[in-house]
């Protein structure tokens, strides 16, 4: 199978797994910023009976406050796609697994989310909806197309190391309301879900742990590094990343049900505890 995307924090969570499961992987040779080449994707996709697109990698920081931090990610989650499978189909490869993100959905407060559950396009978002959109056109009587609303990586992620470094240095790490979800998958499960796509029909379909209150999220990183209570981000923040912060500020109160009853998946990492950011490289992060 080919992957695109090798070198982000998804491909470099998924490929162990592939292979693993007894995959060989063809890796697209395409550095992480840079939109894929038609003729170049399309002729090492030859011989592949899959592809795996895992485009981008969400800016963190103060990096995510700047909309410029955003652009080749937009690309990559857009027009990349739809190069991907345009080539995709000229090598004559049927099958077509995207790893999008679960932040697409609209604000559910409490109320549980499934595939079913209404989205929410803004110009954050679009990006990975025309991404979505690319493989739901390439399924079809013989080629499949699944997408994977993925939520955030914690462990082994940059996004994880700059919470646990903030949170040691005391300033506020969470964002959105406290009380309300945050969609989260753990490092370890990436690679066996996405090896699991690999025998799923064309559709969309949620994958991540247990919902957890951003309250619980804050404070057990803030406890991961001796801290006591996680602050969260305030009304600055909200200024300065504008409508980029928004979507990851919903509450998502995610079920990956139905990609478990298709694919007999279910993470090891199913709920949040301390073990979760053992990935992170904790010991060299904490602050004496």
């Amino acid at each position: 199978m080919a992957v695109a995307g090798a070198d982000t924090v998804v491909g470099r969570c998924a490929l162990p797994g592939l292979r693993a499961a007894g995959h060989e992987v063809v890796a697209l040779d395409t550095p992480p910023d840079a939109l894929p080449d038609l003729d170049a994707a399309a002729g090492a996709m030859a011989g592949c009976d899959a592809l795996v697109a895992l485009p981008a990698q969400i800016p963190t920081g103060r990096r995510a406050l700047r909309a410029r931090s955003w652009r080749a990610h937009d690309l990559l989650r857009s027009e990349g796609v739809r190069t991907l499978t345009d080539a995709a189909r000229r090598a004559g490869v049927r099958r077509v697994v995207l790893q999008s993100v679960s932040f697409v959905y609209a604000d559910a407060a409490d109320d549980w989310i499934t595939e079913e559950s209404p989205v929410c396009v803004t110009t954050a978002t679009e990006p990975a909806s025309v991404g979505e959109l690319a493989v739901q056109r390439h399924a079809g009587t013989c080629r499949t197309g699944v997408v994977l609303r993925m939520g955030l990586v914690v462990g082994d992620s940059p996004l994880t190391r700059w919470s646990l470094r903030a949170a040691a240095a005391g300033r506020p790490v969470g964002f959105g309301d406290p009380d309300g979800y945050a969609h989260l998958i753990h490092s370890d499960d990436v690679g066996p879900a996405v090896a699991a796509a690999l025998d799923a029909p064309s559709g969309i379909y949620n994958l991540g742990a247990e919902p957890v209150r951003r309250a619980d999220l804050a404070d057990r990183c803030a406890a991961a590094v001796g801290r006591e209570g996680g602050g969260f981000l305030g009304s600055w923040a909200t200024r300065l990343g504008r409508e980029r912060l928004e979507p990851l500020r919903r509450s998502l109160r995610v079920s990956s049900a139905r990609f478990s009853d298709v694919t007999g998946w279910s993470p090891r990492r199913e709920r949040l505890d301390a073990g979760w950011f053992e990935a992170a490289g904790l010991p060299e992060l904490v602050v004496p």
